[in-house]
């Protein structure tokens, strides 16, 4: 038998792995909220008095920061992160691709005076994508884990 305090870990299921693709993603969230600076174009309060989708976006730092809180405390787990990472990862490509973009790749891209720093910063936005995708993945797949087989038995 396992130790109460390796079940809980293992009920929580955040590992190293989860927290360094967090790292990953957010480095990424972080770059791309700069290139829509340095672009100019799709910002919002605080730049401008305007509140837009921008501002908005800025909300997920502190619920990060919040969710690394709480899982340290053990407060939270591998849940809070597949539905966060999961919910960005839709709103990221929501607002960038597809028939219902608002920002879709020409605006990231076109606004630069530099063809290559406008693809240079549509590959970051192509990061950021694949950064969540893997982070959302791998903790879904972390959440599948903690719950158990009982739960995929019947």
């Amino acid at each position: 038998m396992s130790a109460p305090n390796e079940q809980r870990s293992s009920r929580i299921g955040v590992d190293t792995r989860l927290y360094f693709l967090i790292g990953v993603a957010t480095i990424f969230g972080i770059g791309h909220h700069l290139d829509h600076i340095v672009r100019g174009n799709h910002v919002g309060w605080p730049l401008i008095p305007e509140v837009t989708v921008f501002t908005y976006t800025l909300l997920i730092y502190p619920i990060i920061v919040a969710g690394v809180y709480l899982t340290m405390t053990e407060r939270v787990g591998v849940g809070y992160w597949s539905i966060v990472l999961g919910g960005i990862l839709f709103a990221v490509v929501v607002t960038h691709f597809g028939p219902w973009a608002t920002e879709p790749p020409q605006d990231v891209i076109e606004p630069y005076e530099s063809v290559y720093l406008g693809y240079a910063a549509f590959g970051w936005l192509l990061g950021l994508v694949i950064s969540l995708v893997t982070a959302t993945t791998y903790s879904v797949y972390r959440w599948i884990v903690a719950r158990g087989p009982s739960s995929f038995d019947t």
